[in-house]
């Protein structure tokens, strides 16, 4: 198989907005085939960033603990 590198989550949102920012150019018959390569390039790199959301491993278990909402209260 190949290994997964965890991606930003700005990167999910660049790929978004491209793609949508691209699709709005589709309607210029000059720059129809430049919208058409933007929008391929840009669903690529979403498609990349969900892999990489669903596939890559979690490096830091003790990371996440500090970012819940909620505090363990641990009973002895």
């Amino acid at each position: 198989m190949f290994k997964v590198a965890p991606l930003p989550s700005n990167f999910m949102l660049v790929s978004m907005l491209g793609f949508i920012f691209s699709a709005y150019f589709l309607d210029n018959p000059g720059l129809k085939s430049w919208a058409f390569t933007f929008m391929l390039v840009f669903a690529v790199m979403f498609i990349a960033s969900m892999i990489s959301m669903s596939k890559a491993p979690l490096e830091d278990e003790e990371m996440l603990e500090e970012l819940a909402i909620h505090r363990k209260i641990h009973k002895k």
